[in-house]
């Protein structure tokens, strides 16, 4: 049996944009319109992307074989994903959620509860150096508190997003905090401290903004009487005690030794099943049940019953066929050269360092947008564009950091990257709505890209091509 190896002629920038235009269109259409969900927009766009393909010359093989190790590249991603939707099952029935929205609505309060719940999960992801990690554990609480208090849900994963994101972002545990600078030739640790002049100035800007978004919107959750009403249905309805809070202890202690994120979460999500067993006395046969459909209540209380009925595996089928779809669309693209084709045509643009910098912020967003992965964000413009910065004696740093200002931290807010997509189905709000008020991912681009042009953090491998030598360069360029 022979293997097909012949490649395909490279797209013109035209040629390239064809999918591109098509996908957006279709989105547009799909969604704005017709009120459909992405996938099937994105499958026609896969369509349209195979056949500019096979027109190139690639052959059918070639192109299955790009879509196989698009999807290979997201295989972890769905099995996180499967046993979070276990782990949200379980940990409602078990009583684990219901203890933390209990003790989370006596302790917080709605003005202060959006700059609460950013720090919180900012503590939690950092901890556990996975952004996933700690919104499907106390992202899903966080949202259950906030729906408690009266609270905008789309602010309250954005504050969740933005603080996830954040431990995310400068945890030495991250994934994406490890191959950004691995892939673009930096040092860890030099990275993550390199990291910091972008991303503190836009926590603390996305903080200050929380504390005015909870002074200015009074949720109905001041109302004392509701809050007292839902604990005491809560209590009603589980043995609320502190004990229960050692599960996701144990989780999250799991995390910072380093246990990786699969077994630690499925033995979150069987800690949660005994703990429904034996502490809320829930039969074995519906515990199971609670693992695969979600736990299901009937409380005739309707924000109790928006609060319990969530999670299990079949809820996370939705993220698992959309995360396939667009992966295969991706891996089309990047196997047909259309990728490098628009990448090398932005080069043409970046003729000082304030252009090359914000080229690379263009580029990361734009493979969140296209290519669906946050990876693909992060591998696509550090390997396209580290010789262009080697060329102008800019320290790799300055491109880890970028294409994660860009990549990582925009990667929550495409509906269809695998992140936007799975923050929809943990915490139950489309990136659509919460977009907005994901401030300290929308600040990080923006912040990178100033400091690309006044040249402030900016560093060279010559030491005497110092922040003013840079302005120097940007005042010339724009002359």
């Amino acid at each position: 049996m022979t293997t097909e190896t012949k490649e395909g002629r490279r797209p013109s920038l035209l040629v390239a944009l064809i999918p591109i235009v098509f996908m957006v269109v279709a989105l547009f259409v799909g969604i704005a319109k017709y009120g459909a969900d992405p996938h099937i927009p994105l499958f026609l766009s896969g369509v349209v992307a195979a056949i500019v393909a096979l027109s190139l010359g690639y052959s059918w093989k070639t192109l299955e074989s790009g879509m196989i190790k698009g999807i290979s590249l997201a295989l972890q991603a769905v099995v996180i994903l499967v046993i979070i939707g276990m782990i949200i099952g379980t940990w409602l029935a078990g009583g684990i959620v219901p203890t933390m929205i209990y003790y989370g609505l006596t302790i917080l309060s709605p003005t202060y509860f959006l700059f609460a719940a950013c720090v919180i999960a900012c503590i939690v992801a950092i901890a556990a150096g996975n952004a996933w990690t700690a919104a499907g554990t106390i992202g899903i609480a966080l949202m259950g508190v906030g729906e408690g208090l009266g609270v905008n849900t789309a602010m309250v994963a954005g504050a969740v997003i933005s603080g996830v994101y954040f431990g995310d972002k400068i945890s030495p545990l991250s994934e994406t905090t490890n191959l950004a600078p691995g892939v673009a030739g930096a040092e860890l640790f030099e990275h993550i401290k390199h990291m910091m002049f972008t991303t503190i100035p836009a926590l603390v800007i996305s903080l200050i903004l929380y504390l005015i978004l909870g002074f200015v919107s009074s949720g109905d959750g001041s109302n004392l009487g509701q809050v007292a009403s839902l604990q005491n249905n809560l209590t009603e309805l589980f043995t609320i005690t502190p004990w229960l809070l050692i599960v996701p202890a144990i989780v999250i202690i799991m995390m910072i030794s380093k246990v990786p994120a699969i077994p630690a979460l499925s033995i979150g999500a069987l800690l949660g099943a005994i703990c429904a067993v034996l502490v809320q006395g829930v039969p074995v046969g519906e515990t199971i049940s609670a693992m695969y459909y979600g736990y299901a209540a009937e409380t005739g209380v309707e924000i109790l019953d928006n609060l319990l009925n969530n999670g299990g595996i079949e809820a996370m089928m939705f993220t698992v066929s959309l995360i396939i779809i667009a992966m295969s669309f991706g891996g089309i693209l990047e196997t047909a050269g259309f990728f490098t084709t628009i990448v090398e045509n932005l080069m043409k643009l970046a003729k000082s360092t304030g252009r090359l910098i914000s080229t690379t912020v263009a580029t990361s967003i734009t493979a969140n947008v296209v290519g669906c992965e946050q990876y693909l964000s992060i591998i696509i413009p550090a390997r396209m564009y580290a010789e262009e910065y080697k060329k102008r004696g800019l320290k790799m740093k300055n491109l880890s950091r970028t294409v994660e200002d860009a990549g990582t931290m925009t990667s929550p807010l495409v509906p269809w990257n695998t992140c936007g997509a799975f923050m929809y189905a943990t915490l139950g709000v489309s990136a659509f709505s919460y977009a907005p008020f994901a401030f300290l991912c929308i600040l990080s681009p923006i912040i990178a890209i100033i400091y690309g042009f006044t040249g402030f953090s900016i560093e060279f491998e010559d030491s005497k091509q110092d922040y003013e030598t840079a302005k120097a360069e940007v005042a010339s360029t724009k002359e």
